[in-house]
């Protein structure tokens, strides 16, 4: 699929968002805005707005693309493990629980919605991947973030990686769609190539494709937008 974005409009936003989160001054419309530097690392997210588009009556849709770049590479992970897997995520410093400590939770609503709260997704071994409804109730799915499986043969790095760098667009009822696709500390290419990546695997997704996407707009987390597709 061709990509519909202009490279050199994309190219200067790129770099305006990263320029305000530097700290930098921009201009905007015709006004120059100056930029502030942030104690945290901004997530950099493409906002969508869809058109001839009718969310009750065209078919949902849903799908996950893998970038190249890493976006947010702060997100926490737990890992749901058997005692190899547990071991495991010590070794490579990633929290993890086995089934007494899930017994532990009881199916406590709060506890589990706590722990739903604490951490960005979780893996799963596969022989603790079926008791999870069982040990924790409906708590992880109602949440959007029921596990992951990692496989006994799987590198628990690479695949916390994979999910890491994976985005997942899903039609909800609302004709606006937000996805990370990278951050300020990233090279302007990274961002650039993830942006192009992501935009197009969208399109693909769509029943006339870029012909249903309205505006795209770039901006960081505390950022203002720019928009990159009109």
């Amino acid at each position: 699929m061709s990509n519909k974005l202009n490279s050199a409009l994309l190219e200067k936003c790129v770099s305006d968002v990263l320029a305000f989160a530097h700290g930098e001054t921009i201009t905007k419309g015709s006004e120059e805005v100056k930029g502030k530097k942030r104690n945290f690392t901004e997530t950099v997210e493409i906002q969508i707005t869809l058109k001839n588009y009718d969310p009750q009556r065209d078919k949902r849709f849903s799908g996950t693309f893998r970038l190249p770049t890493i976006p947010r590479p702060n997100i926490k992970c737990c890992m749901l493990g058997n005692a190899a897997h547990c071991e495991q995520a010590d070794r490579i410093g990633i929290d993890h629980m086995s089934v007494d400590d899930l017994k532990k939770l009881n199916k406590n609503k709060k506890l589990v919605k706590k722990l739903a709260k604490k951490y960005d997704f979780f893996l799963a071994s596969d022989n603790m991947i079926k008791q999870i409804p069982r040990l924790l109730g409906p708590g992880l799915t109602k949440a959007g973030k029921f596990p992951t499986l990692l496989a006994s043969g799987e590198d628990m790095q690479e695949k916390v990686d994979e999910v890491k760098s994976t985005i997942k667009f899903q039609m909800k009822k609302v004709m606006c769609l937000n996805v990370a696709v990278g951050n300020v500390a990233m090279e302007k290419q990274e961002i650039i190539v993830n942006t192009q990546l992501a935009s197009n695997f969208l399109a693909s997704l769509l029943k006339k494709q870029w012909q249903n996407i309205g505006q795209i707009y770039i901006k960081s987390t505390m950022g203002p937008s720019q928009q990159i597709y009109f």
